[in-house]
């Protein structure tokens, strides 16, 4: 019988791994525990919750969600970043912690939308600009052309005020001068 301490354990990892959109998976041999509180802070400003785990308990719960993708990935000292935000911005924070550890954290795999992310795929992910300015570029991809028709229009409709206001100007200077002869038949 399950001791209801590990019962309500899994029951969270399930929870967690259920709610998160973007999940990655690290080792963390030899992170002294100022580093991980540092890291589990840089995660929490990215949008993310950073969880050491059991890997039977994870492994049951991931199961019990229909994650059994991530059960080959827990092997030794394992802690999960649940990611609620930006998955640029949690990518980008484990890659960039992951090179200045020097080996001390090690991230293994990712997990999003049903897809196993490898960690050459999660460093692809960390390279995208933030999220904002990748809006901005998408948003600007679609202003250039609407101004560049409204353009077109301005100017159409320009050319046509300007060529009946100069109509305009030949009648009312024909009106106060000579009458124009009739067209011969």
């Amino acid at each position: 019988m399950p001791r209801p301490e590990k019962v309500d354990k899994v029951n969270e990892i399930a929870r967690l791994l259920k709610s998160a959109g973007f999940v990655v998976l690290t080792q963390f041999s030899g992170l002294s525990v100022p580093e991980m509180n540092g890291l589990r802070r840089r995660l929490k400003e990215a949008g993310a919750e950073y969880h050491v785990v059991k890997n039977t308990l994870t492994r049951i719960a991931a199961e019990q969600v229909g994650r059994a993708e991530l059960v080959q990935f827990l092997q030794g000292p394992t802690a999960i970043a649940f990611g609620f935000g930006d998955e640029v911005a949690l990518a980008r924070t484990l890659i960039e912690y992951e090179r200045g550890t020097r080996g001390a954290l090690k991230v293994v795999a990712g997990l999003m939308d049903g897809r196993v992310l490898t960690p050459a795929d999660l460093g692809t992910l960390a390279s995208l600009p933030p999220r904002p300015e990748l809006l901005a570029r998408v948003v600007g991809g679609m202003q250039s052309p609407l101004y560049r028709l409204a353009g077109a229009f301005y100017s159409l409709l320009a050319g046509v005020v300007w060529a009946l206001d100069a109509r305009r100007r030949q009648l009312e200077e024909g009106a106060g001068g000579p009458t124009p002869a009739p067209a011969e038949t």
